[in-house]
């Protein structure tokens, strides 16, 4: 199988997925809820990101509109040079990593896209399709679904802690979906075991840019 074809499945299969679990945690839930998977370690806890990682927001919509179209082109980046890697001699790990990255970003660009044209909203309420373009929001300006949450240990900072000890400890907070797993791997795969490629690419591209 080509390098070519392998990515199209990773990335259809990376976006399938994604879309698949977050149209049914729309279709299925309200905001807040939960459905406990594995006691209380893992959870599906509906939630929605309105603006970056971890939910910062900058500007209000003007900040969301460039946040969407720097996604856009970040991933016509990426769409672009995995079509070069194609015709290089780089290893399939790393070609995964790219991939995988690539798929990621894409996912949550279609909710910030397209959700808020055709969901109403998940407020107190089970979000149901509606009429293209009657949604909750306008283009670009839809929220990313997230619904995965690991709070791995539970508990309480200690008494000798600098923080308030009646404050509560929780380790994995963030509520993340798929796409931003497939992100993160890419990114810990290559950082940890694709570093020479990594380096042999930086290398690469310093030395087009010198020759112009």
């Amino acid at each position: 199988m080509s390098k070519g074809k392998f990515a199209i499945i990773i990335i259809a299969a990376v976006l399938v997925l994604d879309q698949v679990l977050k149209i049914w945690i729309k279709t299925h839930m309200a905001i807040g809820e939960e459905i406990h998977v594995a006691g209380n370690w893992f959870i599906i806890h509906f939630t929605e990101n309105n603006g970056m990682a971890f939910g910062i927001e900058l500007f209000g919509r003007a900040g969301k509109y460039l946040l969407s179209i720097f996604r856009i082109a970040a991933v016509g980046f990426l769409g672009y040079y995995l079509f070069q890697l194609t015709k290089r001699n780089v290893s399939m790990g790393y070609f995964v990593c790219v991939a995988l990255i690539l798929a990621g970003a894409a996912g949550n660009i279609i909710d910030c896209a397209f959700y808020g044209l055709i969901f109403d909203h998940s407020w107190n309420n089970i979000a149901q399709f509606v009429p293209f373009g009657t949604g909750y929001s306008s283009f670009l300006q839809g929220r990313v679904v997230d619904m995965l949450y690991f709070p791995i240990i539970q508990g309480h900072w200690p008494a000798w802690s600098p923080i308030n000890p009646t404050e509560e400890f929780i380790f994995f907070r963030p509520v993340f979906n798929l796409a931003d797993s497939a992100i993160t791997c890419g990114m810990i795969w290559l950082l940890l075991f694709e570093r020479k490629n990594l380096q042999s690419e930086l290398e690469l591209g310093s030395r087009k840019k010198d020759k112009k």
